[in-house]
């Protein structure tokens, strides 16, 4: 996957929500007064699929929180996924 250091977070996003409106689906901005870390997307395809984004900036890594957070989402099943590159982003819908 290539890497473009120059390549900001917000692209990162506006990809995600592209591809999920092509996809048929959704990528809601997900903002939880009171619970810190939350991953900042819920992708919500056809078919009842939802996926939990946490977006970076290339090379990013999630804050101690976050990483807690999305742990817990996995531990209860939940599809979560750190993206860093529109490749990643593309993976996704894959």
């Amino acid at each position: 996957m290539p890497y473009y250091p120059d390549m900001l977070e917000k692209k990162i996003e506006q990809r995600l929500r592209v591809m999920a409106k092509k996809a048929g689906g959704l990528a809601i901005k997900w903002v939880s007064p009171g619970f810190d870390g939350v991953p900042d997307r819920i992708v919500i395809l056809p078919g009842g699929r939802i996926i939990f984004v946490e977006l970076k900036r290339p090379g990013a890594k999630p804050t101690p929180i976050q990483e807690r957070v999305i742990e817990t989402l996995r531990g209860l099943g939940a599809d979560v996924r750190v993206v860093d590159s529109t490749g990643g982003v593309d993976e996704i819908f894959g």
